[in-house]
């Protein structure tokens, strides 16, 4: 990969909202990644600014921040693996194929669980820890989120 295609990829990271980018070709892999200035205060503002556009619905957006903190709390004991970028959730490697995992089922450390489709590359997303798959929390074709819990493993 020659030096222009990788400044193009850094003015791309730079344009966006992206956290971390990495593309393959070949063999040659490069990623990129950045830590926003001053850490939390970049990511602040935004959840504060959604309630702030919005103040007529907020008895109703109030209602389901409550109910989400119970179902975070309801998720089964055990090691929560979660996203590691934004994209589409896949539970298998092709349309029609078996999941690679079903709840119950029991994994190894870094056995393939799920692939997330991000700009055209497929990633896979592996177990970081051995053991039985105690809940499946994203659904397949979902989009998910940086750092959305998507497996349980116990």
């Amino acid at each position: 990969m020659d030096l222009r295609k990788i400044k193009k990829l850094i003015d791309l990271l730079e344009e966006s909202n992206l956290a971390e980018l990495e593309i393959k070709e070949g063999e040659e892999v490069v990623r990129l990644s950045r830590v926003p200035k001053g850490g939390i205060t970049v990511a602040a503002p935004a959840p504060a600014a959604m309630p702030v556009a919005a103040p007529a619905p907020a008895a109703p957006v109030a209602a389901p921040a409550a109910d989400a903190a119970p179902a975070a709390d309801a998720l089964p004991a055990g090691h929560v693996v979660k996203a590691p970028m934004v994209g589409t959730f896949y539970a298998s490697s092709t349309p029609g194929a078996p999941a690679f995992v079903k709840v119950g089922q029991q994994v190894k450390q870094g056995e393939t669980i799920g692939i997330i489709e991000a700009m055209k590359m497929f990633n896979q997303i592996e177990a970081d820890v051995g053991g039985t798959v105690q809940a499946i929390l994203v659904e397949n074709g979902q989009p998910v989120e940086f750092d959305q819990p998507m497996f349980v493993i116990a």
